[in-house]
């Protein structure tokens, strides 16, 4: 029989990946949202249980994913006291996909294993469309068992998940992922910023940028939104902040200079205190040309 699957957290990329098990045959029984909202209309949507407590969801799964904030949420869906999914989870597998620090997955998978379970870092480095469609890009860290007995599931989201090592190191990878992407994403608002204030087609920049070293994955996602301030969220800039502070602090843990990825994170923090953390990353051009907020 395929197991059963209760998801915490069903925001954007939550929600869509349990569509997509859904639409795969396996049995999404349960979902959790601080939102209860969120969590009642999606329930109804895939005929899962909604979840009350986080318990109520350990006791109808199988494997449990969370897709949750920052450490301060992950921390709490497994507290050591109250409700909580480590209630009655001995036996059960968690896969945790939010981007948070290593030390934080170290300690859940801690507490998972004290609790008699499983827990399994499954970092994405994907957005919505890739969490609908199973296409997610996922860096799955902590038992080499545990994962390969939850990869029919996990293959069901990726098309190839790949194992990175023991706990906490698909946190670190992730971290590098974004700290790149971000500091792409504020060097391509920059350039467009400063084309657009030379008075140059955006167009035909966007254009020669492609066809050259300053072309980027960043240029094909977020160029044509940055020019046309179409900042629809998949990737949010409070997000963006968020992971560039991770990135920087693993730098100064290591004792490394991280000039970009410090600038980079001011960048974010700043579009975050204008009030503009809720647009996708591509927004961060809203501080870089000329007749906007730059």
């Amino acid at each position: 029989m395929m197991e059963k699957i209760g998801f915490v957290g069903v925001g954007r990329m939550g929600s869509n990946m349990a569509r997509r098990l859904r639409d795969c045959g396996y049995a999404v029984a349960a979902v959790y949202d601080a939102d209860a909202g969120a969590a009642a209309r999606l329930a109804r949507e895939i005929g899962a249980r909604h979840a009350r407590t986080l318990a109520a969801v350990t006791r109808a799964s199988d494997i449990v994913f969370t897709v949750v904030t920052d450490d301060a949420a992950q921390l709490r869906v497994f507290a050591e006291a109250g409700d909580s999914l480590l209630a009655g989870a001995k036996g059960k597998t968690f896969v945790n996909c939010a981007t948070i620090t290593p030390a934080t997955h170290v300690e859940v998978a801690r507490r998972a294993r004290r609790a008699g379970a499983r827990a399994l870092e499954g970092c994405m480095a994907s957005s919505i469309p890739q969490a609908r469609q199973g296409t997610l890009y996922l860096m799955c860290a902590g038992d080499r068992k545990s994962f390969e007995r939850v990869r029919p599931v996990l293959d069901k989201l990726s098309a190839a998940p790949r194992y990175v090592g023991r706990t906490g190191r698909a946190a670190q990878l992730k971290a590098l992922v974004n700290m790149v992407m971000n500091a792409n994403t504020a060097a391509l608002a920059e350039g467009l910023g400063l084309a657009s204030a030379l008075g140059l087609p955006l167009d035909m920049v966007r254009e020669v940028f492609a066809e050259t070293g300053a072309n980027s994955q960043v240029l094909k996602t977020d160029g044509e939104d940055m020019q046309n301030r179409a900042h629809e969220c998949y990737f949010s800039g409070a997000h963006a902040a968020k992971d560039s502070t991770i990135a920087w602090v693993l730098g100064r843990q290591a004792g490394l200079s991280l000039p970009v990825a410090a600038a980079t994170r001011l960048q974010f923090e700043a579009m975050v205190a204008l009030g503009l953390g809720g647009l996708d990353k591509s927004g961060v051009a809203e501080l870089t040309f000329r007749d906007r907020r730059g």
